[in-house]
């Protein structure tokens, strides 16, 4: 055969008619017969579809596809029309395989390869979409086949064919079910590890497709995005996508969010939108919420506020919702169906997410300044602030009930204590800028100072201040689901004991119950000999606060020094700055130490069973090398702790004489 196959006209081919052409001796005969196929079977046709699939045989149809791929060779085939076969070979695979049978069969599964070389060898041209079509039939109808897929390198040519493909083309739609298919089938963390390039390409491509479509592909762009982004292996993936040259991405990422917070959707699809943003966060940094959109092929302006101010009133609405559902189900359903608890597993796990997004809020304003001023305006910030101040109310609510039904142990709880702990921390930061740019006059300091003005003014509400005061004991003591100690609530609650501390009335309150003692126990726990590992050491220096703030206020707030507490403490101190040359560690150790020494003598503490003579020893060592700071007064380090080192010395004149190994010491 020298010429592309053509058929003959005819009035009306019938099926037969392309059954006895198919059943032919010579090569010819089968392929008129096979374009007949593709002119007479309809796609739903399926009992048409396998008598001519076994009419044909699978040998011929195998043939066919290696001469289109230049391997094999038809009769009379040349190389002028290789291309015709290979179209005609990849159209009839596609239309048989709509027969489940036949797409689950080894013969489909075995050309799945075949089918990926023509891909990579064929970008742009009209075959792409049954390739698309054919691979995604066989995969569906068999796991096998999605195992093929996978095996022959599906990830890598779908990952260089996507970025090329038409928005929202039928073959988008595939290439992304196919990516869905080998998740779905394989582990994530074995698919980042073997293809992690590949993935955040997928990413960047899916994203665009989450921005700009309005139909139900958004939708699945949005599944998927979400789904591989907040997985539990998904931080190399997070590393990989922060690195990445294409800066667009995460503004498409931005936009498509925007769309699905703002226009009505499905509840489930509202959390996916969450998810995803919780996500970029994490990847981007809080600044990401409040983007400047530039996008040339989004034409809806986005201003930079929405994304804020939707995902703010989103998580708000999740909490309220989640939170009431939560206590439903754990202090009145039945307790005993293994449907409960799945389903309070999973509201906590979507209540994270939702709290999640208020701490990185309260991040980002409390760490606000003139430039993002541009961007968040005055009635922004009044929004943000009124929203959270709602939003750590149904949290205290829901601690409040949780207390009422003597419950001290679970995540949920865990992170509703984080919440509450770092919102007074972050309004503190909004004082401390307005104080900041007071005396400022020009134009932007200016503008941002009536924003912060407007935020010192606009006070937690009393009743919050009240319930955080009546819950304080008891936040203090909540565990996680597999924590023995509240160690974490601790941690968490410090931002806010650092705050009320600095004030009478909040050392007092931690005196008189006892929450000191949670925090000295806490700071031992990190600076001790058998130290916690935390996520940032900020810990340990709001703790040292906390304790200076309460130990400087003791005779007003009339905090109990008889104890062995503080003793404790001291020996924590004393190994906690044996191993550092840290001038603020050395400062901050021995300005509490003397303080703790105007309390006791060395008399007192050598009759200590737990305070050897090793302690003394690293004790003086301490306070030598702290005072030795003082004739160093000048370097910018000695400046920034001249406030510790005023209490080290006042301490120490006041003490020294009864201390006599401490005092020698610090002679020499």
């Amino acid at each position: 055969m020298d010429s592309k196959p053509q058929l003959e006209q005819s009035q009306s081919p019938s099926l037969e008619d392309c059954l006895k052409l198919l059943k032919g001796e010579r090569d010819e005969q089968r392929l008129a017969g096979l374009l007949l196929v593709t002119k007479i079977c309809e796609g739903d046709d399926v009992v048409s579809l396998r008598r001519v699939y076994d009419a044909v045989g699978v040998r011929f149809l195998d043939r066919l596809l290696r001469t289109g791929l230049g391997k094999g060779n038809v009769s009379g085939s040349g190389g002028d029309n290789r291309d015709a076969y290979l179209q005609l070979s990849v159209t009839v695979l596609a239309a048989f395989c709509r027969v489940p049978e036949i797409a689950s069969s080894e013969d489909m599964i075995s050309k799945i390869p075949l089918v990926l070389e023509i891909m990579s060898k064929q970008p742009g041209t009209p075959v792409l979409e049954e390739c698309y079509e054919f691979l995604y039939l066989v995969t569906t109808a068999s796991g096998d086949g999605v195992t093929k897929l996978y095996e022959s390198g599906g990830m890598k040519v779908l990952a260089l064919q996507m970025s090329t493909l038409p928005d929202g083309s039928h073959s988008m739609e595939l290439g992304i079910k196919l990516v869905q298919l080998m998740l779905s089938k394989l582990s994530l963390e074995i698919v980042i590890k073997d293809y992690l390039s590949e993935l955040s390409v997928m990413v960047a491509t899916i994203a665009r497709q989450f921005a700009v479509l309005h139909n139900a592909l958004k939708f699945e762009s949005l599944h998927f995005l979400s789904t591989i982004l907040s997985s539990n292996y998904s931080v190399p993936l997070h590393d990989a996508l922060r690195i990445m040259p294409d800066v667009n991405w995460s503004l498409y990422m931005h936009v498509g969010i925007v769309a699905i917070l703002q226009n009505r959707v499905a509840p489930s699809d509202k959390l996916q939108a969450l998810m995803l943003a919780e996500s970029m966060v994490s990847i981007k940094g809080e600044g990401w919420l409040i983007s400047q959109i530039n996008l040339p092929d989004v034409q809806d302006s986005v201003p930079a506020d929405r994304c804020l101010l939707l995902v703010l009133e989103s998580s708000r609405v999740e909490i309220a919702v989640l939170l009431n559902e939560l206590a439903y189900l754990k202090y009145e359903a039945s307790k005993n169906t293994s449907s409960t608890a799945e389903s309070v597993q999973l509201k906590q796990r979507n209540v994270a997410i939702a709290f999640s997004l208020v701490e990185k809020i309260i991040k980002l304003i409390s760490n606000i300044d003139g430039n993002e001023g541009d961007v968040i305006d005055e009635s922004t910030f009044i929004k943000v602030i009124n929203g959270l101040n709602e939003t750590i109310g149904v949290v205290l609510e829901y601690l409040q009930d949780a207390k009422e039904h003597g419950q001290k142990k679970g995540n949920d709880l865990l992170a509703s204590v984080r919440l509450v702990g770092s919102y007074p921390a972050g309004r503190g930061k909004y004082k401390e800028k307005y104080i900041s740019l007071s005396q400022n006059s020009c134009g932007k300091a200016k503008a941002m100072r009536v924003v912060c003005e407007s935020l010192y003014l606009a006070e937690t509400p009393i009743a919050c201040k009240e319930k955080v005061g009546e819950l304080l004991e008891y936040m203090l003591s909540i565990e996680g689901e597999d924590e023995p100690s509240p160690f974490y609530s601790i941690c968490f609650l410090l931002p806010m004991l650092c705050q009320s501390t600095m004030e009478i009335g909040g050392s007092k309150a931690l005196a008189s119950s006892g929450g000191y003692k949670h925090v000295v126990e806490c700071l031992i726990k990190l600076i001790g000999p058998s130290c916690h590992m935390v996520e940032d050491n900020g810990c340990i220096f709001l703790a040292c606060d906390i304790i200076l703030n309460l130990l400087l206020k003791k005779e007003q707030v009339q905090l109990p020094m008889d104890d062995s507490t503080f003793v404790h403490l001291l020996k924590a101190l004393a190994y906690w700055t044996e191993k550092t040359n840290d001038p603020s560690i050395i400062m901050m150790a021995s300005s509490i130490s003397a303080l703790i020494l105007d309390c006791t003598s060395e008399e007192a503490l050598a009759n200590h069973p737990n305070f050897d003579r090793d302690c003394l020893n690293m004790l003086s060592r301490l306070f030598n090398r702290s005072l030795a700071s003082w004739g160093q007064a000048k370097s910018d380090v000695a400046k920034a702790d001249m406030d510790l080192l005023e209490i080290v010395t006042a301490g120490y004149s006041r003490w020294a004489h009864r201390f006599p190994h401490i005092r020698a010491a610090v002679g020499r």
